[in-house]
């Protein structure tokens, strides 16, 4: 059974520490917010210029001028700090940011990410996505495994511009759970009731298998 998105963002939230300032991206990476082990203390940050972002508001909590970089509705914690986005990218681009959790719509077996441009869509840019990729020390990808049309997401090399070189680190996907190495994606956990061979197929690029895969725990 394939792992829907807040299943992605609760196994990402594993790879969290205490201490650690946490950069989100849009779209799954929002939800990882609501997944935070008990007892973690971490600070997320917003690039358009927040630190101490709580979980994603439930429809009572909304309150429409609190958003972070793509527009979506949040919360803030005791002691948050709201700056501008100047303030932020001088974090961002100091390196400052511990873990970064991207969506990304192409990520090649050398750790490239494809995470702005939509073919045959009009699009401002990447945005704040090429400074967190070339600052970050850590950076995970949220990310379906394949296409609508059953084509790999996770290629020998990106189709798609690039956003950022030999940056990701691991990648969860509704079907697994992989590293980027310098052979290749080095397969760790499938989701339960996925296969090894279900995820060979799903995966162009090099996939390294070694050993018994063990299911995701969440």
């Amino acid at each position: 059974m394939a792992l829907d998105k807040n299943q992605i963002a609760k196994r990402i939230a594993q790879e969290v520490k205490n201490g650690m300032y946490v950069n989100l991206g849009i779209g799954i990476p929002t939800l990882v917010a609501n997944y935070i082990p008990h007892g973690i203390e971490v600070v997320l940050q917003s690039e358009n210029g927040l630190l101490g972002m709580g979980p994603f508001p439930t429809e009572d909590k909304v309150d429409a001028d609190l958003i972070n970089a793509g527009k979506q509705t949040i919360t803030t914690l005791p002691g948050s700090s709201i700056f501008s986005s100047s303030d932020s990218f001088g974090m961002i681009r100091g390196e400052h940011v511990d873990l970064t959790i991207l969506g990304a719509m192409e990520v090649s077996e050398e750790g490239d990410i494809a995470n702005w441009k939509i073919p045959g869509k009009m699009v401002k840019g990447m945005g704040g996505a090429m400074d967190l990729v070339a600052s970050a020390k850590n950076i995970i990808v949220a990310m379906q495994h394949t296409a609508r049309d059953g084509s790999s997401k996770l290629l020998k090399e990106c189709t798609l511009p690039i956003t950022g070189l030999k940056c990701v680190k691991k990648i969860v996907t509704d079907l697994a759970v992989l590293e980027v190495t310098d052979k290749g994606f080095k397969l760790l956990e499938r989701a339960p009731g996925v296969t090894v061979e279900d995820i060979q197929k799903a995966t162009e690029g090099t996939l390294i298998v070694e050993g018994d895969i063990p299911e995701v725990q969440l």
